[in-house]
């Protein structure tokens, strides 16, 4: 009888599963091994060819702050996990802190962990490729303990996340080592110009066959066209549809418009920080009242 091959993702073990996430396109494209590995070595300047050394570790079924990590794999006991985010968000390490425990917990899982005997865990890394419009710098770094109330003291507890700007005109020598990566920016940026004309659905559409026609991600677009379509579609809208319940939210100068407004912001990535500058700006809040609204959105 022939033995299936078991697929190497994780399962989370938590419960705290708080909206639908909805797939993107970097976590489709990279979801496959191949492509997965390619940016791996890229990031580490590695040059394996065997993806049978690549486990997938892509936490399945789980939803933090209302955002499942996108990729996440591991080769010779060295784990990344990959972020794709198009938003400014200073809460990434914390968000990853949630992953990695989750993803650790799979790793002792039958193991005594009050045992003598030490448990063996993966070098985790956390990187974050940045392709939003706001100005970012090439790299920038994020620390766990930048959250921290009490600044100055040395953390017992630290974690730190790498971003990467991956905009056209940044990091050119890891574009180059990565051409699915470097394919993936031009297809964006393509969709991005396009936008700005035309309806999104034209612009996709427009984007994608270009794209194709020019031999870029040509043979994953033209493969999954329409799910790659359908994703970049609700991406943007999601976006408009959160500026939508900004603008209703005055209107109608109801709670529940804002508090609208910030459960879809935080559904697409939206800091804490940049959620209450809206408010604030928007409706004429104080801090203290914004950070309410978002609290309140929090807890339920």
């Amino acid at each position: 009888m022939k033995k299936s091959k078991k697929k190497n993702t994780v399962v989370s073990r938590r419960k705290r599963v708080k909206r639908n996430h909805k797939d993107n396109v970097f976590r489709m494209l990279f979801s496959d091994e191949n492509m997965l590995l390619m940016l791996y070595n890229a990031i580490n300047d590695t040059n394996y060819a065997d993806t049978s050394l690549l486990k997938i570790t892509t936490l399945e079924n789980a939803v933090y702050m209302s955002v499942k990590n996108d990729v996440s794999c591991m080769v010779d006991m060295r784990l990344e996990l990959y972020e794709h985010q198009s938003t400014v968000n200073p809460n990434m390490p914390l968000r990853d802190l949630d992953y990695i425990a989750d993803t650790f917990a799979n790793f002792y899982s039958d193991k005594d962990i009050y045992s003598s005997n030490p448990i063996e865990l993966p070098n985790p890394r956390f990187i974050v490729f940045y392709n939003g419009e706001q100005n970012q710098p090439a790299i920038k770094t994020y620390k766990l303990s930048d959250l921290y109330v009490h600044k100055g003291e040395e953390p017992n507890l630290e974690l730190i996340v790498t971003q990467i700007n991956i905009n056209a005109g940044y990091n050119k020598d890891l574009m180059e080592k990565c051409q699915v990566l470097k394919e993936y920016m031009l297809y964006v940026e393509r969709v991005r110009k396009y936008q700005k004309a035309m309806p999104i659905e034209q612009a996709v559409n427009r984007a994608v066959d270009e794209c194709i026609e020019e031999g870029i991600l040509a043979d994953f677009l033209r493969k999954n066209k329409a799910e790659v379509v359908r994703m970049s579609i609700y991406e943007y809208d999601e976006k408009l549809h959160a500026q939508a319940l900004l603008e209703d939210g005055i209107k109608i100068g109801k709670e529940e418009g804002i508090l609208g407004a910030v459960s879809i912001m935080s559904g697409i990535n939206f800091s804490d920080e940049i959620i209450k500058s809206k408010l604030m700006e928007t409706y004429n809040l104080s801090e203290v009242k914004a950070l309410e609204y978002i609290k309140k959105v929090r807890d339920n």
